[in-house]
Formats: structure tokens, C-alpha cells, sequence
């Protein structure tokens, strides 16, 4: 005969159940017997008398199944949680921990509300709150939040007027360096095989610097030397060339564009081309630097050059492209950072 598995029963029937088995127990049944019996492990004996125990007889008692109906957190917890998770880092509230993760957020719960939760509970903690993983943006430490709000707020607005007053372009420009080694995006493959994509052994590069309008225009120059004041010039010239109206540019802080060389070219074209700068460390507020991650993920990355030449070749191919396509370029200024520089 199959004996019934008991955890078929109801809540009631395997409430039952337990008190019947303890009290046949208590009676001077053996636990071999009443496991045979009622048809229960001696596992499960042992547990109920363990409870029994430690506590009363109504310990024995069913308990409500499935999630409790309200939040451990009240409502003023969670908002404090909420706050902290987004205005600050684990490691500035002296946890060990550099990132948000789900064991990041239980032990701040446990050290701020007192409260014991698991790693899943904290995790749909996160999805209620509206919290999913994402890949983190760097920012320095030495950046100041009163310069970007200053720069937001009052600097780059006199920009916008004085250009209108005098009829200028506003271009948004910067430099950087292009390695062959550079690695994006992701290869199918099959599980637990790493896709082997074929590529020279070589490691070697090239520069380019850029600027943009948020009007669509792009202008660029790719170049194997070192950056310096020389070329930075020779870039304003080509600039100058191309376009007909006074330009405004607006660089980052490199000191290839603060030299004593490149200020004297500036002064003595001072007609045609004016110079401003970013507050420091505040890469996020140039429109251009969109154009230097597309150009690392589409025209280096995805393409293995065989020599420097073809890496230059390959990046100017897809500058020009995206300079046929001035909607591509207007869409870097619709990124959060940079969108109070779309007018």
C-alpha cells in the first residue's frame, strides 16, 4: 500500500497531524512507531519536539503561507534606505563594499533598520523601488558641483548670448587616443566556449580631435603625432576654413590648449575664433565626448585593423560617414548630461 505524503494534507489537517503525533509521544509511543504510524519522517518528529521545546505546544500551530502581507520596512525606513542608496556609495557609510548590490543594500538594512532580511528580499526591495543594475559612470573626485551648476546656470547661457550678439558658431570639441587593442560589444558563442575573434598581435594607434554643434556639424582631424600646441593650432585652422561665421569653442582644460603657444595664436585670431573652457574634471558636460566613445565602439573595436594605416583609414571612413549624417550628431546632445546645450 503507497503511503500519503502529508504535505498533500491542508494546513489544518497537517496541524492536526503534529499535535496527534506529539501527544502519542508524550503518551510513551516510540518515534520509530509513530513515524510508521502517521506516516511522518523522523525528521519532522524531531523538529516538532524541538519546537515543542523551546517554546509551548502552540508552537505546533499553522502559520500563515506565502509573503507576509505588509513590508518589514515601514515606510520611513525605506525612504531613508532610498536616499542613501542614491546620494551616496557603500564604502562613504562604512560598508565593505565599492558597489550597490543586493548583499550591499541587506547589510544596510540590517545596520540602519536593525532589520535581518535575505539577499532575494533585498532584491525585490530594489525592483519596488524602481532600482535595476547598471554599469556605473566614473567621476573624480576632485569635480566641483558648484562649478558645473555655475557653468549650467550662468556661464554657458552668457555664451549662448554673447554668441548670438556677435554671430558665432558654438562648437564643443576634444581630443583622444585610439588603440588597436580596444574591446566592445559582445560575440555569440556557445555556453561555456569563448568566442576567439582573429586579430593581430601588434599594438599601435592613432589620434584624432573633433568638434560638434548641436545643429549636426562635425569637424575632425586624425593624426599619429603626440597632441600638442602645434597640432591643436593646425586643427583651429582647418576649423576656420571650414566654416564661415566666428566660432566659439568650448574645450576641456588640457594644457595643450591653455599653452603659452596656442594662447598667442588665439589672441592674434581673436576675430575669428574664441576659446572657452569646462569646469575641471567634468568630461560629462561635452556633447563630444558621445562622438569619442562612437568612434571607439563602431570604427575601432568592431573593425581589426592590420596596421596603423588601416586604423587611421577606418576612423576617417567613419567620421566621414557621420558627418554625411547630421542627425546622428544632433542626437549626442539629447543625453541627460549635455542636454542644456542643445540651444
Amino acid at each position: 500500500m503507497t503511503q500519503r505524503d502529508t504535505r498533500t494534507l491542508s494546513p489544518d489537517a497537517q496541524e492536526a497531524l503534529r499535535f496527534r503525533v506529539v501527544a502519542a509521544l508524550r503518551g510513551g509511543m516510540a518515534k520509530a512507531s509513530a513515524a510508521r504510524t502517521f506516516g511522518v519522517s523522523r525528521t519532522s518528529i524531531d523538529a516538532w519536539l524541538t519546537r515543542v521545546a523551546l517554546g509551548n505546544i502552540n508552537s505546533l500551530r499553522s502559520r500563515k503561507r506565502g509573503r507576509p502581507a505588509k513590508p518589514a520596512l515601514k515606510g520611513h525606513q525605506a525612504a531613508t534606505i532610498v536616499k542613501l542608496i542614491t546620494d551616496r556609495t557603500p564604502d562613504q557609510l562604512k560598508l565593505p563594499f565599492m558597489l550597490w548590490t543586493r548583499e550591499a543594500v541587506r547589510d544596510l538594512i540590517a545596520y540602519r533598520c536593525g532589520l535581518s532580511i535575505s539577499v532575494r528580499t533585498a532584491g525585490r526591495y530594489l525592483k519596488r523601488w524602481g532600482f535595476t543594475p547598471q554599469k556605473p559612470a566614473r567621476r573624480a573626485y576632485e569635480r566641483d558641483p558648484a562649478a558645473v551648476k555655475r557653468w549650467k546656470q550662468e556661464e554657458y547661457p552668457g555664451i549662448v548670448r554673447r554668441a548670438k550678439a556677435e554671430k558665432a558658431e558654438i562648437h564643443w570639441g576634444d581630443q583622444m587616443g585610439l588603440r588597436s587593442d580596444h574591446q566592445a560589444g559582445r560575440s555569440y558563442g556557445r555556453r561555456g566556449v569563448t568566442p576567439v575573434i582573429p586579430g593581430t598581435g601588434r599594438r599601435f594607434g592613432c589620434n584624432m580631435m573633433s568638434s560638434v554643434t548641436n545643429r549636426g556639424h562635425l569637424s575632425f582631424m586624425v593624426f599619429n603625432e603626440r597632441f600638442t600646441a602645434a597640432v591643436f593650432i593646425r586643427f583651429c585652422r582647418r576649423l576656420l576654413r571650414q566654416r564661415r561665421r566666428k566660432v566659439f569653442l568650448i574645450l576641456d582644460r588640457h594644457s595643450v590648449h591653455r599653452s603659452k603657444a596656442a594662447r598667442e595664436w588665439l589672441d592674434a585670431n581673436a576675430h575669428r575664433i574664441r576659446v572657452f573652457f569646462l569646469p575641471a574634471y567634468s568630461p560629462e558636460l561635452n556633447p563630444d565626448e558621445f562622438l569619442n566613445n562612437d568612434v571607439k565602439s563602431n570604427a575601432v573595436a568592431r573593425r581589426r585593423a592590420a596596421d596603423p594605416y588601416e586604423l587611421a583609414a577606418n576612423v576617417e571612413a567613419y567620421l566621414r560617414d557621420t558627418q554625411r549624417r547630421p542627425n546622428i550628431v544632433r542626437n549626442y546632445f539629447h543625453a541627460e548630461s549635455v542636454r542644456y546645450a542643445q540651444e
